[in-house]
């Protein structure tokens, strides 16, 4: 809705400019149009490649148990890392803590027994042949109750862990963005549950012809486009290994989560050759005929003259020309359709390009 307001209202600026101008060329006065600057600008020819806005930080939760779902968060909640999304059904492993629990204190009981035991014997042993074959008894006993306490403990552990786990936890600050299972449903083991997203940690990824990849490096930046908006995107990092059928490489881009959004597809734009300073004219200033293609200059004096230009290397709004311009020149941007050579012209500077919504 946005965008076709705007370019409502670039049509309904363009019908005024043209109303203008034909108003001030019968009544013998200047006609009305929009100028910009011809300036020198480094490009470099190009190839389009498609690409997809995705999260760095996107999960889709999984059970570690096998439990019913007790309770899991709705579409849209906001979370931050650590915090709770989904609950299992906990009674049977509260159980086993419990148990668990109980194993460790008898454990601790006897190895304290047995200390006690080991203590009083080793008094007797010295004088005594049966105190002394006790008290090896005894030594042995206290080493496998010892080590059954250690049994007990990792037993408790577990168990512990297990409770811990009834509980799924968000990996890191994100939005539910779907629930996998519903409350009441039985999980086993590796059951996917909910999946959480990071909306503000955005990158592009992209496949692009292996005959690019000398022209880009790490931090270099590239123009994206799509049919809503336009905007720059730095490479974060290259993967240079070309798949042997498809003789594409990776690349992927970090973006900004102001702008775009995950799952949009754009068009990425990949230079082909080294870049090189050229002259440019706004694309709107290509006055396009049979004949050629011609721009029209706006003199000291405030008359016309047509320039026809030979076209190259284009980079969005603007558009490389090669003919007798120079940077600096003014060119008609606006208006120039109804322009003759030798025609006075009052001249507005425009911003060039269509406005790009909010």
């Amino acid at each position: 809705m946005i965008a076709a307001l705007f370019r409502s209202a670039s049509l309904t600026f363009a019908t005024t400019v043209l109303c203008a101008s034909a108003m001030a060329q019968e009544f013998g006065g200047p006609a009305s149009v929009v100028t910009a600057n011809a300036e020198l600008r480094q490009l470099a020819p190009s190839v389009n490649v498609p690409g997809t806005v995705v999260s760095r930080y996107d999960s889709r939760l999984a059970s570690e148990l096998a439990a019913k779902l007790d309770w899991i968060a709705e579409v849209g909640t906001v979370v931050k890392k650590g915090e709770t999304v989904a609950r299992l059904e906990d009674f049977t492993f509260k159980l086993y803590e419990m148990e668990a629990q109980s194993r460790v204190e008898r454990e601790q009981a006897r190895v304290k027994f047995l200390v006690s035991e080991q203590e009083r014997l080793q008094q007797l042993a010295a004088n005594n042949l049966s105190a002394r074959s006790q008290f090896d008894q005894v030594v042995s006993d206290l080493a496998v109750a010892e080590s059954e306490e250690k049994i007990a403990r990792a037993q408790l552990g577990l168990a512990q862990i297990a409770m811990h786990i009834t509980e799924i936890r968000a990996p890191f600050d994100g939005l539910v963005t779907e629930r996998l299972r519903n409350i009441g449903e039985r999980l086993n083991v590796a059951d996917e549950v909910i999946r959480i997203v990071d909306p503000n940690s955005l990158e592009v990824v992209a496949r692009a012809p292996l005959n690019t990849v000398n022209f880009v490096d790490n931090e270099s930046v590239l123009q994206l486009h799509n049919d809503y908006r336009q905007g720059e995107a730095s490479v974060r990092t290259i993967v240079p290994f070309g798949n042997p059928q498809s003789h594409m490489f990776e690349v992927r881009l970090d973006v900004d989560a102001e702008i775009w959004t995950v799952g949009e597809s754009v068009r990425l734009s990949m230079p082909t050759a080294n870049v090189k300073e050229v002259l440019t004219v706004p694309r709107d200033a290509l006055i396009l005929r049979r004949e050629g293609a011609s721009v029209f200059r706006v003199n000291d004096d405030m008359t016309v003259a047509q320039v026809t230009v030979i076209t190259g290397l284009g980079d969005g709004e603007y558009i490389e020309v090669i003919g007798d311009l120079n940077a600096g020149d003014v060119v008609v941007t606006r208006g120039a359709e109804r322009l003759d050579a030798g025609m006075k012209v009052s001249g507005t500077s425009g911003t060039v390009g269509n406005a790009t919504p909010n």
